[in-house]
């Protein structure tokens, strides 16, 4: 054994040393009622016992294959971020002329605007938490992923959103200000139905990674360095003064469609900004391809865990084993062997589409990742 993994261990919290990011492919009886119900043909409540059923399989399934932390899969959403911000005061969903793009696909076009001020009086997504812990029972943790507070002030600055925020609001610092508070109730919400592992999903910082994307926002005269710090602030308003039992985690990936990518760069521009926040417990980053760059940039992390994300969530083949353990060696070089943990770069499904492989090979994979951790971490 390797000198630098000789003293790892394994971990009683979250993140565990084997892990995963929280969505799921949807099953094909999932996938048929909910077409079933949008086309008038089963009512709200036969939709939500099928999603019931299907959850239920999965927390057993994820259980099966030795997670620790366990998701709803995201299985009542079709977006990975833009259900959760419907779900707030003052936020309608809407159409758009275009979607997302991604690297040769484009999204179906949908948006979160405002119609009003944003507020919280509560959330569908907290019953669904206290289903998903009732299912997980007492063995493993119930996990709630839901998109970071940066994420939402990105899409409410979107081109196509500017004229309904600034309709509601005169300056950035109060849109920031009741974005942060907002999320701070649902966030507390969260927590009095039992929830003590939240993770913060957050595209933004990949997005200020592309160089192209960041020459592109100096040119339209925006300094990207004080987005960074924007988006930190919005996101660190939010987890201020939580309870300390809550461990709070954020995910940062390059895009995640139907197996296909938004951006590329390494962490380097964004790296001391969004290792500097404060009250996040751990960092799950993408690191499957050259796109995310080298481990360089983790020197600015300081006592958080890191999930490697080594394994891509696009592709049913395996990684190399070999070359994931090399990796995690070559990481451990930059982060103590016991502030790493081991998971996919991002779920395999963001969006209720899912990447382009099987279930089979998704469990497969985990169970994968397991193994490889198992053997570093004893």
């Amino acid at each position: 054994m390797s000198t630098i993994t000789e003293q790892a261990q394994q971990r009683q919290a979250t993140p565990y040393r084997h892990d995963h990011v929280g969505s799921f492919l949807r099953p094909e009886a999932l996938k048929e009622a909910r077409i079933r119900f949008q086309h008038g043909k089963i009512s709200a409540a036969e939709l939500k016992s099928i999603e019931d059923q299907e959850i239920i399989k999965l927390v057993e399934k994820q259980k099966e294959v030795g997670l620790k932390a366990v998701t709803d899969g995201e299985f009542r959403r079709s977006w990975w971020h833009l259900d959760f911000m419907w779900g707030l005061d003052g936020v309608e969903k809407q159409t758009v002329d275009r979607g997302y793009l991604f690297q040769g696909e484009e999204t179906r076009a949908e948006t979160a605007r405002l119609y009003g001020r944003i507020g919280y009086t509560g959330h569908p997504f907290v019953e669904h938490f206290k289903f998903l812990k009732q299912a997980a029972g007492e063995d493993v943790i119930a996990r709630q992923t839901i998109p970071a507070p940066a994420q939402f002030l990105a899409e409410l600055q979107r081109a196509e959103n500017k004229e309904s925020t600034d309709a509601f609001y005169g300056s950035t610092e109060e849109l920031v200000a009741d974005i942060a508070q907002a999320y701070k109730a649902a966030i507390l919400d969260f927590y009095e139905a039992g929830c003590r592992s939240l993770q913060l999903d957050d595209c933004t910082w990949g997005m200020l990674c592309d160089k192209n994307y960041w020459g592109a926002r100096q040119q339209d005269g925006v300094d990207v360095t004080e987005i960074t710090k924007l988006y930190a602030a919005v996101n660190q308003a939010a987890i201020s003064g939580l309870p300390e039992d809550l461990i709070v985690t954020t995910h940062v990936c390059r895009g995640n469609y139907h197996s296909t990518w938004a951006s590329a760069g390494g962490y380097e521009p964004v790296a001391e900004t969004l290792f500097g926040i404060d009250h996040i417990d751990a960092f799950y980053l993408e690191f499957d391809t050259d796109r995310a760059g080298d481990f360089a940039p983790l020197r600015f992390v300081k006592d958080q865990q890191v999930v490697l994300g080594l394994h891509s969530s696009k592709t049913g083949e395996l990684e190399d084993k070999q070359e994931i353990i090399n990796r995690i060696k070559e990481a451990a070089k930059v982060v103590d062997i016991n502030h790493i943990c081991l998971s996919p770069q991002c779920g395999f499904a963001s969006t209720e589409e899912g990447n382009i492989l099987t279930e089979e090979e998704q469990w497969r994979k985990l169970a994968f990742i397991k193994e490889i951790a198992d053997e570093i971490w004893k």
